[in-house]
C-alpha cells in the first residue's frame, strides 16, 4: 500500500548507480510519508470516514470496500464546474486501487485521500497513473500505450517517434526512463508539441495555414473542456483578426497559450475590471494592467486580441465589462435566455411599480428604525434647532454656549420629557420621508446603472442623491416646521408658565401652506445633503471596505460604519441652509428678526451674526445625522438581504473556478488532480471508464 506514496529517489538516474544511497534515501522518504498519512488531522479523518462508509457496499469477510462506482460517488464534485464527464474520475481509481483486486479499502482510500493534499498531486496522480508496472519509472512503452489506451480513435494521431519524444525518454527500445521529476517536465512541455504535431498534420501543402474547421478540430482534441460551447462555436471566427480567411501557426500559439493561462487572464480582467472607473476596460488596459502586475510581460498584443475578440463577440476594440468575459473565462457558460432578457412593456411596468412599492415599504421600515435608536440617545433633534435659534443679538438671547451647555439647561428645565419632544410627529413623518428619499435614489441609480458593470457615472450619482433629497422636501418641511415649534414652544412655556399646545393646534394654525414655510431653504438643505450622502456611502462601501471585491459582502460594522461616515460631511456642509430653515420655520419671539425670505434670511443673519452663525449646532447636526443615517442605511440593506424582493433579477456573476467556495475541499483536490491528464487530451480516460464517446468526439467523427 504504502510504497505508492513514498517518492522513488532513484528514478531519476540513468543507471543502477549507488544503491546504497537511493535505498537510504527511499527508506527515509518513507518513514516521512507514513508520519505525514498517520498525523492526518482526526477532524478530516473522521470526514473521509463518513464518505467511505457512506459509498462503500462491498463487503469482503469483515471488511468493507469501495468498487470503481462507488469509488467515483465518494469523490467526485457533484456541482463541478469544468467541464469533465463524471466517469472520468475512474481514471483516480486505478491509483487508489494499489492492490489491483478491483476494489478500494480504507486504508487504500486514506493513502490516496493524503495523496491529494500534495502541491503537486496533478501531476504525482499522473506519474501513477502512467507507471504500469509501479517500478518507480516510465518508459517509452509504458507512455505510449497508456497514451493510446485513453485517447479516442478519432483523435488527431500523435507521433511518437519524433525528435521531441526521443529527447526526454530516448530510442524506442526503453534505453533511457523517466523517474517523477523528469516526468513532470515532459508532461508540461507534452500538450505544445501535439500543439506542433496538429499543426504540421493539418498544413498538408506546409505553408503555414490551416483552415478555420481544422483549428476547430485541434482546439477541441488539446483544450475542448476548457472551453464554453458558445467560444467553440465561434472557433472559426479567428480569421477575422487576420485577413485571408486562414489560420496561421502563431495565431494557434497564441490562443493555446490564452487558454493554458487562462487561470491569470482571469485574475487580470477580474482586478482591472475591478479598479476600472466604468468597470470595463480595453485591451490596452488589459495589457498595461498585466505588465504591472508581473516582472514580465504575461501576454502579447496577439494573445490580447484573441481575449477580447471571443469576448467581445467579434468586436475587438470595444470596452469590455466582467461580464462580457463570462462565456471565455467558465466552460460552462450558457447564453441567458432570450425571454428573461426581453420582457414585456406590461411585465416591465409591473415590475417597476412592484419594485418601487417593496423599496418604499422597506425604507420607510429602516427611516422609522433609524430614529427610534437614535432619537433617545444623541439629543440631536433638539440641540441643532435649538442652538440654531438663539439670536446672540438679542440681549438675555444667548442661552447656551455649546452643545453640553445646552443639554444640561434643557434637562435642568425640562427633564428628560424635553429630549422626547417631538418624537411622535417624527416618527409618523419620518417614514415616508426616508421612504420616498431611499426609493428615489434606487430608482434613479438603477435607471442610470450599466446593467452589465453595475457602475454608474459620478454625475448621476449626484443626480440621483439630489434628486431623492428634493423629492423628501414634501414630507420633511411640514414634519420639521411642527417638531420645530413643538420643542421651542416646550422651553417658552416653561419660562412663562403657559401650557404647551400640541401638533394638532400648531398644524390648523398654519394651514396647509403654512406647512411648506421655509421649503426653499429646506431644498437647499436637503438636495446637496443627498447628493453628498449617497455617493460617499456608495463609494466608502465599494473604495474603502471593498465591497463586492473577490465575492466579499460587508460585515455589519463595515456597513454601519460607511452608512455613518458619509452622514458626517453631508450633514456638516448643509448646515447654514438648516440654520436659515430654523430662523424661518420658528415663529418669532419678541425682539427676535423677521425674515421676509430665503435671501434675506442669509443676507440678515451673516450681517448681523457673522459668518460662524451659520454653522451654529454643526457638531450637533453630526452626532444627530451621522448615527441616525448610519442605522438607516444598516436596517434598508439588511432588510433587502433577509427580505428579498420576490421578483429581482439576478445579477449575471461571473463564476469559475477561481471565485467557487467548495464545501467538500476533498472533491475539489480530486478534480484538480486530473487536471494534468486532461492536458494530454480532454477526454481522456473516457474510453477506459466504458463511457460513451464524448460530445466533442462525436463532433470529430
Amino acid at each position: 500500500m504504502f510504497p505508492n506514496l513514498f517518492p522513488t529517489v532513484h528514478c531519476d538516474s540513468n543507471t543502477a548507480v549507488s544503491t546504497g544511497s537511493s535505498i537510504k534515501a527511499s527508506a527515509a522518504s518513507a518513514l516521512g510519508a507514513v508520519k505525514r498519512a498517520v498525523t492526518v488531522a482526526e477532524p478530516e479523518l473522521k470526514r473521509w470516514k463518513r464518505t467511505f462508509e457512506a459509498n462503500a457496499k462491498v463487503v469482503v469477510g469483515d471488511e468493507k470496500f469501495l468498487d470503481k462506482e462507488q469509488f467515483v460517488n465518494a469523490i467526485a464534485p457533484s456541482g463541478d464546474l469544468s467541464k469533465i464527464g463524471r466517469g472520468q474520475f475512474a481514471i483516480l481509481f486505478k491509483v487508489a486501487d494499489s492492490s489491483r483486486r478491483g476494489l478500494v479499502s480504507w486504508d487504500d482510500f486514506v493513502v490516496f485521500e493524503t495523496l491529494l493534499k500534495r502541491p503537486d498531486a496533478d501531476y504525482w496522480i499522473a506519474f501513477q497513473y502512467f507507471d504500469v508496472d509501479r517500478n518507480g519509472t516510465i518508459d517509452f512503452n509504458e507512455f505510449k500505450s497508456v497514451f493510446t489506451a485513453n485517447v479516442d480513435d478519432t483523435s488527431l494521431p500523435f507521433d511518437f517517434d519524433c525528435d521531441w519524444v526521443k529527447l526526454y525518454i530516448g530510442k524506442k527500445n526503453g534505453s533511457h526512463v523517466l523517474g517523477y521529476n523528469e516526468f513532470t517536465q515532459l508532461m508540461k512541455g507534452f500538450q505544445g508539441e501535439r500543439l506542433r504535431q496538429a499543426f504540421k498534420y493539418m498544413d498538408k501543402d506546409q505553408d503555414g495555414f490551416i483552415r478555420p474547421e481544422q483549428f476547430k478540430q485541434i482546439v477541441l482534441d488539446i483544450a475542448g473542456h476548457k472551453l464554453s460551447e458558445a467560444v467553440i462555436e465561434r472557433l472559426p471566427t479567428l480569421t477575422a483578426i487576420s485577413p485571408g480567411g486562414w489560420i496561421s501557426y502563431s495565431e494557434v500559439v497564441a490562443f493555446h497559450n490564452v487558454i493554458k493561462e487562462m487561470d491569470m487572464v482571469e485574475r487580470v480582467i477580474r482586478e482591472a475590471t475591478g479598479k476600472s472607473k466604468d468597470g470595463r476596460i480595453d485591451q490596452s488596459d488589459f495589457l498595461d494592467y498585466a505588465a504591472t502586475s508581473s516582472r514580465y510581460s504575461l501576454f502579447t498584443p496577439m494573445e490580447a486580441s484573441i481575449i477580447f475578440h471571443f469576448a467581445g463577440r467579434g468586436n475587438s476594440h470595444a470596452r469590455l465589462a466582467l461580464v462580457d468575459f463570462a462565456q471565455l473565462l467558465d466552460p460552462r457558460w450558457r447564453a441567458p435566455r432570450e425571454e428573461l432578457a426581453q420582457p414585456t412593456k406590461t411585465q416591465s411596468f409591473f415590475h417597476e411599480v412592484a419594485h418601487s412599492v417593496y423599496n418604499f415599504c422597506l425604507g420607510g421600515a429602516a427611516g422609522a428604525f433609524g430614529a427610534t435608536i437614535v432619537y433617545p440617545i444623541d439629543l440631536g433633534n433638539y440641540l441643532p434647532l435649538s442652538m440654531q435659534n438663539q439670536r446672540s443679538t438679542v440681549v438675555g438671547q444667548l442661552l447656551y454656549k455649546n452643545s453640553m451647555d445646552c443639554v444640561q439647561k434643557v434637562f435642568r428645565n425640562e427633564g428628560l420629557r424635553g429630549f422626547y419632544r417631538g418624537l411622535g410627529p417624527q416618527l409618523i413623518g419620518v417614514a415616508p420621508e426616508k421612504a420616498i428619499k431611499l426609493t428615489v435614489n434606487d430608482l434613479v441609480r438603477g435607471r442610470a446603472m450599466d446593467p452589465e458593470t453595475g457602475r454608474i457615472k459620478l454625475m448621476w450619482e449626484l443626480i440621483a442623491g439630489g434628486t431623492a433629497g428634493g423629492c423628501q422636501v414634501i414630507f420633511t418641511n411640514p414634519l420639521e416646521i411642527v417638531k420645530i415649534r413643538l420643542q421651542i414652544q416646550g422651553e417658552a412655556a416653561k419660562a412663562e408658565g403657559a401650557v404647551p399646545r400640541g401638533a394638532a393646534h400648531i398644524v390648523r394654525q398654519l394651514g396647509l401652506f403654512g406647512l411648506y414655510k421655509g421649503a426653499g431653504a429646506c431644498l437647499l438643505r436637503d438636495i446637496p445633503f443627498s447628493a453628498i450622502y449617497f455617493p460617499a456611502y456608495w463609494h466608502l462601501k465599494k473604495d474603502v471596505f471593498h465591497e463586492g471585491y473577490n465575492g466579499k459582502q460587508l460585515s455589519f460594522m463595515e456597513t454601519l460604519s460607511a452608512a455613518a461616515i458619509a452622514g458626517m460631511p453631508a450633514a456638516y456642509f448643509t448646515t447654514p441652509a438648516d440654520v436659515v430653515k430654523t430662523r424661518l420655520q420658528a415663529e418669532a419671539k419678541a425682539g427676535h428678526t423677521v425674515y421676509k425670505g430665503m435671501a434675506d434670511a442669509f443676507a440678515v443673519i451673516y450681517r448681523e451674526e457673522g459668518f460662524k452663525a451659520f454653522f451654529k449646532g454643526g457638531p450637533a447636526r453630526i452626532l444627530r445625522s451621522s448615527p441616525q443615517f448610519g442605522f438607516t442605511l444598516l436596517a434598508y440593506e439588511y432588510f433587502h438581504k433577509f427580505l428579498p424582493y420576490p421578483w429581482a433579477e439576478q445579477p449575471r456573476e461571473v463564476e469559475t473556478l477561481l471565485t467557487s467556495k467548495p464545501d467538500d475541499m476533498a472533491k475539489i483536490r480530486a478534480r484538480n488532480a486530473l487536471k494534468i491528464l486532461l492536458d494530454v487530451h480532454g477526454d481522456f480516460g473516457r474510453r477506459t471508464a466504458g463511457l460513451s464517446s464524448s460530445p466533442h468526439a462525436l463532433a470529430k467523427s
